[in-house]
């Protein structure tokens, strides 16, 4: 096993960011959000890619942040925390740009900066002994990681609220009824799963999901007109694609289409 905080592991038009701090269920320290945003700019940066999963190695996903380096003063403390939050939240903007599917595959300990990473993501599958929970309440502070953001979109106000406040711990099957995740599988079937679901994502239409993924992340904030007038932007440009040509096609003649990315 490799000594760096995240690993990034591409198999051909799947890339892998994995983080890889095992003996401390994965918890966020500054070498490890640094190297998380050295993957995002790479994974950005290689136009092959067509999926991204975000995954943990050993028992959990991820614990949370590396809370002992949260003691002290609280003026060095104040200066510490800009140093894991500003690259995580520059790598989170950047996955939430890519025009790639991102999926969150969750096991054992979602929390913390955990938490809101799988929230960031586009689709989520975790395995049946995901425990989640948003968790900071519980350290005197606020969210970060962009969960403010994502969760009341998620769930709703009042629901994001509760889950903000109070810090509860979620099993996964009610994440799933909350729908923080989008499907429940067997611990031991997750790593195939996850596979499952990238192989289908990467042979898709890349440049559609890409703009599918921008409208649905911009709805909120524009009014239905505007809404529309983008729809209708980004119809017009998946029209000049390879893909879109292939999938009119294949519909009419009652086949599957193969689909490249183009």
């Amino acid at each position: 096993m490799s000594d760096q905080p995240v690993l990034l592991k591409v198999d051909g038009p799947i890339a892998r960011i994995v983080f890889n701090r095992p003996k401390v269920l994965n918890a966020l320290s500054v070498d490890a959000a640094d190297a998380f945003l050295i993957a995002c700019k790479s994974v950005a940066a290689d136009k092959e890619n067509r999926v991204v999963i975000i995954a943990g190695e050993g028992r959990a996903f991820m614990a949370g942040g590396d809370i002992s380096a949260f003691q002290g003063p609280a003026d060095e403390v104040r200066r510490h925390v800009p140093t894991i939050m500003e690259p995580l939240h520059e790598g989170l903007e950047i996955l939430a740009g890519l025009p790639q599917p991102v999926i969150a595959s969750l096991h054992g300990a979602v929390a913390g900066a955990g938490m809101s990473i799988a929230l960031s993501t586009d689709l989520a599958i975790a395995a049946d002994n995901a425990i989640f929970t948003l968790a900071y309440s519980k350290l005197g502070t606020s969210p970060d990681g962009s969960s403010s953001w994502t969760l009341p979109r998620l769930v709703g106000l009042r629901k994001a609220m509760e889950i903000a406040l109070l810090s509860d711990v979620y099993d996964a099957p009610e994440a799933l009824r909350l729908g923080l995740i989008n499907r429940i599988v067997p611990a031991a079937d997750l790593a195939s799963e996850t596979e499952k679901l990238a192989r289908h994502l990467a042979d898709g239409p890349t440049f559609a999901y890409g703009q599918a993924k921008a409208l649905l992340r911009g709805s909120l904030d524009n009014s239905l007109h505007d809404q529309m007038e983008a729809e209708a932007k980004a119809f017009g440009a998946c029209i000049g694609t390879k893909d879109f040509a292939e999938g009119v096609n294949a519909f009419l003649a009652k086949r599957q289409p193969t689909f490249t990315g183009k």
